[in-house]
């Protein structure tokens, strides 16, 4: 059985095909399509994932799941489905999108909480081009998955700023002592285009 560690490119156009698929199924006849036995014996391992669409204006819709609580091919199906249709942000996708949408697909490693002494020190344990986070306080909670400040040319402290911004708190609560860190890592595979080549994104 495959894991995180060792996806290969294959695995990530199968993915990326099949969250294409599960979305075209569901908007157009309001049906989840049958996933193929090998896809689930395959992708049958406990993961994070979210899906994230985008069109040619930018962010379309991005729902997933940060936490290995489902089976992975279960995930995606949720994820996929949801981006297209339940993201707040975002009035859901018609079926006559889907030609002008490109399908992404990030698969997540478990969140580690960053253990520090002083919140300064939270830049040096996290990584622009390696991480993702999540910032807790209280009932505030916010994630940015690691491909967010490569696209946006953020820095360490301005990736902790935005995901503090992502959980509605303000800009500089990572440095609260009340507010917890969390990192995680993704393998991105992603549409270069609509229905176009998939490719793994080098972070």
């Amino acid at each position: 059985m495959k894991d995180y560690n060792n996806l290969s490119e294959d695995d990530g156009n199968t993915i990326v095909k099949t969250a294409r698929m599960i979305v075209t199924e569901y908007l157009k006849n309001g049906t989840k399509i049958k996933l193929e036995k090998e896809f689930k014996n395959n992708f049958s391992f406990k993961s994070g994932v979210f899906v994230t669409l985008n069109n040619n204006q930018g962010l379309r819709g991005c729902i997933g799941y940060p936490l290995p609580d489902k089976l992975l091919f279960n995930a995606l199906e949720d994820a996929a489905i949801s981006a297209a249709t339940k993201d707040p942000r975002f009035v859901p996708v018609k079926y006559k999108e889907l030609d002008s949408i490109t399908f992404e697909v990030t698969v997540l490693t478990p969140p580690k909480k960053v253990i520090v002494s002083k919140p300064e020190e939270y830049l040096s344990q996290i990584k622009v081009g390696r991480d993702g986070l999540i910032v807790k306080h209280g009932f505030y909670s916010g994630l940015l998955l690691p491909q967010v400040p490569i696209e946006y040319g953020w820095n360490e402290e301005e990736f902790l700023e935005y995901t503090c911004e992502k959980a509605g708190l303000p800009k500089n609560y990572w440095k609260n002592s009340e507010t917890e860190i969390q990192k995680f890592e993704g393998i991105v595979f992603k549409e270069e285009k609509p229905n176009g080549r998939i490719i793994r994104e080098v972070l």
